[in-house]
C-alpha cells in the first residue's frame, strides 16, 4: 500500500459522460437545460434529486426516482461512455506511487464493469459508490478509518464544486479536472489546489499537491 492516496470522482473524471447524464435527466425533466443540469452538481446529486419530483408523478417508494435515473443511466454509461483521452495514460502511471480510490454517486457494480471493460479496474484499490454511501463525506470518513489514514494523506480529484466542498468538510484538498461537469469558474469557487485542463498535468498537480500538504 502506498502511503498517499488519490481518490478519484468518476463520472466527468474517468468517464466521459456528462451528455448522457444531461440527456437522461432530460427525459424526467424536459425543460432542464444543460446550465440547470451542471447546477445540480454543486451540491451532493443525491440531495437534489430528493428535493425533486419527475413531472409524471406516479412512483411509489419503490420506484423512487432515483432508482429509475439509475435503470436508465447505467446501462448505456458502461456501453456508450468512454474514457476521457489521456486519463488511462494517468492512472496508469499514479497507481504506481499512489493508492488509487474511486469515491462516486454512481453505483458501484457499473462503475467496476465500466472499469474492468476498459482494463482500468486493477488499478483501484477500492470502488465506492452510491450503495456504499449517499454521502461523499461519509465514504471519505470510511477511508480514513479503514486505512488508518487522515485528510493530508489524500486528494480529491474532481470535476464537480459538490465534490469540493464535501471533501473540504473532511479538510481534504482538491484538484480540479477542467474536462467534465463544471466549467472553470464554478470549479474555482471552490479553491481547489490547481485546475488542469488535460489528464497528461495530473501527474505533476498530484506530486505538487503533496509536496505542499506534506512540507
Amino acid at each position: 500500500m502506498k502511503n498517499n492516496f488519490l481518490l478519484f470522482d468518476f463520472d466527468g473524471v474517468i468517464a466521459d459522460s456528462f451528455d448522457l447524464s444531461f440527456e437522461i435527466q432530460k427525459k424526467f425533466w424536459p425543460q432542464l437545460t444543460e446550465n440547470e443540469c451542471r447546477k445540480r452538481f454543486e451540491g451532493n446529486i443525491n440531495d437534489v434529486f430528493n428535493d425533486l419530483k419527475a413531472p409524471n408523478n406516479s412512483r411509489t417508494e419503490e420506484d423512487r426516482l432515483s432508482i429509475d435515473l439509475f435503470a436508465e443511466y447505467c446501462p448505456r454509461m458502461i456501453n456508450e461512455a468512454q474514457v476521457v483521452p489521456g486519463m488511462k495514460e494517468a492512472i496508469v502511471e499514479l497507481e504506481k506511487n499512489y493508492t488509487l480510490i474511486v469515491i462516486s454517486s454512481t453505483i458501484t457494480s457499473p462503475i467496476k464493469e465500466f472499469l474492468a471493460k476498459h482494463d482500468l479496474a486493477k488499478y483501484f484499490a477500492w470502488i465506492m459508490g452510491n450503495d456504499v454511501h449517499k454521502s461523499k463525506v461519509e465514504k471519505i470518513k470510511m477511508v480514513f478509518e479503514k486505512y488508518g489514514i487522515g485528510a493530508s494523506d489524500c486528494v480529491f480529484i474532481t470535476d464537480t464544486l459538490g465534490d469540493m466542498r464535501e471533501a473540504a468538510r473532511m479538510g481534504v484538498g482538491s484538484i480540479a479536472v477542467a474536462w467534465g461537469f463544471h466549467h472553470l469558474e464554478t470549479l474555482l469557487e471552490g479553491s481547489p489546489f490547481r485546475v488542469i485542463p488535460k489528464p497528461n498535468e495530473l501527474i505533476a498537480a498530484v506530486s505538487d499537491y503533496f509536496k505542499v500538504v506534506k512540507q
